[in-house]
Parts: structure tokens; C-alpha cells; sequence
């Protein structure tokens, strides 16, 4: 393959796929908000994720474009915070659409971000493409017109994925390293009613996946999360034991909410249940190396 374009990859999940592609393609472009340079071989080119400045160049000739663009929803649900988490999404697929149109010979495959907390909260339900039932709160409303942006347009020459990834657990970044050292201070117990689940993935089969996906062209919306979603209660116990602390001080819903305002975040991103299982992944014959949450954690706390 000759040149993956990444927007916004510079964060944990923009690096998580450089390392994974970095020997598989001839170039890898990152648009970034920083400076445009070249590093070790990786080419980085400034936007805005709103208006052309000349990095919508790059994607002439491009093998596959993968949008990773939106301010992070670690933050207070404020009506500023709601609107950006919205319109960073909203604005950065709609330039890209666009840019994509305007190529002479448009990137061949489309990734771009979505959420599995598009799926409503489930205790019971697990959640596929095919079946799976949307709610209606904010981030589920963002999430929605995240892919109506993305999709309404057509590119004919391009093919579209929307990823409606889960939380992603990595060595280096992501929501793994706070959950850890919550464990191994003794604050690992079960987060409000611990009955709500977790679905997850490992960074390598979040990168494994991505590379299935382009391979197979696989197009529309897929699930990319782990086969078994785990409940609070038990994901939190399996850490303690993995990080060999004997016990975990539970935190109510009550305290939750009180300690995610002083720490500015939201108490849904640890309440709402994701149900949410992988059955197109599946279906086409992709294959997890972590499937498991046990064997997830043993590789991840390998130094």
C-alpha cells in the first residue's frame, strides 16, 4: 500500500495505528494542529479540521484516509464543551468530504471515528450493527450526526467505513493507565452500581482491526470492541488481581458524580452500559489475540 493519511493522529489512538502501519505503507502523512515537519520518516502537515490550507493536497493518490478529529469527551458536559465535542466532529468530516471530492484521484477507502456509545444502555441487549437499538441522549445525538455527516455525501470513488469504536486499552495512553493506578492505590472497587457493562478493545486488535477492515473492504458502520463485554464489577476486580492489589474501595453513584466535577468529567462515561459485541468483525473472520480480559491485562502490565 502506498500512503495512509491520518487526521488528527497524533494523539494515543493516531499512534497506536503508526506504529501498526509504519512498515506496511510506503508514506504516512498526519494532520495535525502543530507544525508541519517530517519525524522519523513520518510526514506532518498542519490544518484546522475546517478549511483548506493546503494540506487537502495530501490526499491525492492516498490508499486510505483515517479521520480521528474531535475534542475529547473527558470534560464537563458545559453548553461550550457540548458544542465543540459536536462541531469538531461536524466540521472535520465535512471539510474531509469535500476534500475527498475535489481529488483527481480521491484517497480509495474512508475510516472515520464513531462511537459505540451510539447504542443505547443495556444491561441485557448486546448491541450489534444489524440489531443493535440507538438511544437518545447527547452523546448519542452527537454520535448520530457524526455518521450523517459522514455519510450523506457520496464519493463515489472512495469507500466509506465509520468505526464505532470502544474504549481502547494501551500501555501508553488511553483509560487504561488512570484504571490501573486507581487499582493499585486501593480506589479499584466497582464504580456505581459495578452491574453496568464495559465493552473494550486491545490496542493491537483495535490496529489489527483497522487493517482487517481496509483489507476486506469492509464498508457502513462496524462494531470495533472486544466478544465479551465485561460488567464494572467484575472488570475492576480482574484488574486488582492483575495488578496484585487484594482490594478495591468501591465508589457509589453519589460519590461519582461528586468526583467527577471536581476532577471535570462526566460520571456517564464510567455509568452507561456498552453492550455493544463485534459481529461483523466476526462474521467476515476476524480473529482477536485479546479476547479475553484477563489475557488483555497480562499483556498489558508486561513490562
Amino acid at each position: 500500500m502506498n500512503k495512509l493519511i491520518i487526521a488528527a493522529g497524533t494523539g494515543f489512538l493516531g499512534q497506536v495505528l503508526v506504529n501498526h502501519f509504519k512498515d506496511k505503507f510506503e508514506e504516512i502523512v498526519i494532520l495535525t494542529r502543530g507544525k508541519s515537519q517530517t519525524i522519523d520518516g513520518i510526514k506532518y502537515v498542519n490544518w484546522n479540521a475546517r478549511t483548506f490550507s493546503g494540506w487537502e493536497n495530501e490526499l491525492e493518490n492516498a490508499t486510505v484516509l483515517i479521520n480521528l478529529a474531535g475534542k475529547s469527551v473527558d470534560c464537563r458536559y458545559t453548553p461550550k464543551n457540548k458544542k465543540e465535542i459536536l462541531l469538531s466532529r461536524i466540521e472535520s468530516t465535512k471539510v474531509l468530504n469535500k476534500a475527498v471530492l475535489n481529488c483527481k484521484n480521491p484517497p480509495k477507502q474512508w475510516l472515520n471515528s464513531s462511537t459505540s456509545t451510539i447504542y443505547r444502555f443495556s444491561l441485557d441487549k448486546q448491541m450489534d450493527e444489524i440489531d443493535g437499538e440507538i438511544g437518545n441522549d447527547f452523546s448519542i445525538n452527537v454520535a448520530l450526526s457524526w455518521e450523517k455527516a459522514f455519510f450523506k455525501t457520496e464519493t463515489p470513488n472512495t469507500l466509506k467505513t465509520a468505526l464505532r469504536t470502544s474504549i481502547v486499552l494501551g500501555k501508553k495512553g488511553g483509560a487504561f493507565i488512570p484504571l490501573k493506578t486507581l487499582a493499585k492505590i486501593g480506589f479499584g472497587g466497582k464504580q456505581g452500581k459495578g452491574n453496568q457493562f464495559i465493552s473494550w478493545i486491545h490496542e493491537e486488535d483495535f490496529a489489527n482491526a483497522i487493517d482487517f477492515i481496509i483489507e476486506k473492504e469492509i464498508t457502513g458502520v462496524i462494531n470495533v470492541v472486544s466478544p465479551q463485554p465485561v460488567r464494572n464489577a467484575d472488570f475492576m476486580q480482574k484488574l486488582r488481581k492483575a495488578v496484585g492489589f487484594p482490594f478495591g474501595i468501591p465508589v457509589n453513584t453519589f460519590l461519582l458524580k461528586i468526583g467527577s466535577f471536581f476532577i471535570r468529567t462526566e460520571a456517564e462515561l464510567v455509568l452507561k452500559s456498552r453492550n455493544v459485541i463485534p459481529k461483523r468483525l466476526l462474521e467476515n473472520g476476524f480473529k482477536f489475540k485479546f479476547g479475553d480480559i484477563d489475557e488483555a491485562f497480562t499483556n498489558l502490565l508486561k513490562k
